[in-house]
């Protein structure tokens, strides 16, 4: 399955582990990867593990509601956990590999919400839960991981943006009082704000061109104050925080893409608003070469 055809609905690096032949122990490979949690294209719940270096989906599980958890496997050093089912004896083994480990419970937290319903709204900056389950490398073999942005709101979408539509987006970002650096405190919710927005649905161009794209139970034809609803709606500050996380995990490489964006704009929220901004002003400098 190929993840530009899916939605992806949380993303994170990890790395896979494997059970030395005969033992309970279970030791990391040192490859590098990462793990996504996607509506495939099928309708069903994918969890895929790929490559980072080579690209490639070397395991692609289908999963079904409350048949699967990803505990941590206590009895390991590290940071290893278990995607093991409750149909059968299958265990996948996986080290996390962000730099930090602060983001771990928030992951297993979205994983195991994820695993018992595919509709789960994944959740950043929560409380986690004192009950997230634990495992154990037993002889019973019992052993024991968020996008991204991805982020569930057009995270695997084929949308593809106009040379207008950038236009537009840089409007808005230049609009601030200073533009974004690439600082790590650089966030989506401080610059997608209702009064930052408010401004740009003033002009009916702008209107017609997102109508397509919003939800479609709007009123037709398309008006600023439907608009003015959306991004005071606590759906859409849901959506703006789950892409803003899933940039930071740094896997949006492909979906950036379709956005006609390099393949860095996916690795950060600083990156993302530059590349915003350098594709809007080359576009720009071509109209007015062709003026």
């Amino acid at each position: 399955m190929s993840l530009a055809a899916s939605e992806i609905l949380l993303a994170f690096k990890a790395g896979r582990a494997f059970r030395r032949e005969g033992t309970n122990i279970v030791e990391p490979n040192p490859a590098k990867g990462a793990i996504y949690l996607t509506n495939g294209d099928d309708g069903l719940l994918h969890f895929i593990w790929r490559n980072r270096t080579t690209g490639n989906i070397e395991e692609d599980l289908i999963l079904f509601p409350f048949d699967a958890s990803f505990v941590r496997v206590s009895q390991s050093p590290g940071r290893v956990y278990v995607l093991k089912f409750s149909s059968s004896n299958q265990r996948h083994f996986f080290w996390l590999q962000d730099a930090s480990s602060a983001r771990d419970a928030e992951f297993t937290e979205n994983v195991n919400g994820l695993l018992q319903n595919p509709e789960f709204d994944v959740r950043w900056g929560v409380p986690i839960s004192s009950t997230a389950p634990q495992a154990s490398t037993s002889a019973a073999g019992s052993a024991q991981a968020s996008t991204s942005t991805t982020s569930r709101q057009g995270a695997g979408s084929n949308f593809e943006a106009t040379p207008e539509q950038l236009a537009t987006l840089s409007q808005m970002l230049t609009s601030m009082s200073s533009q974004p650096q690439a600082s790590s405190d650089v966030s989506l919710t401080d610059i997608l704000t209702p009064t930052n927005l408010a401004p740009l649905f003033n002009h009916p161009e702008l209107i017609s061109t997102l109508f397509p794209h919003l939800p479609p139970d709007l009123p037709i034809p398309p008006s600023a104050e439907a608009l003015e609803r959306i991004i005071h709606s606590p759906q859409f500050r849901a959506s703006v925080a789950n892409f803003d996380q899933a940039l930071r995990t740094g896997l949006l490489g492909g979906l950036v893409r379709t956005l006609g964006l390099p393949e860095e704009a996916g690795t950060g929220v600083g990156p993302f608003l530059r590349a915003i901004q350098e594709q809007a002003d080359r576009e720009r400098e071509n109209t007015m070469d062709t003026d």
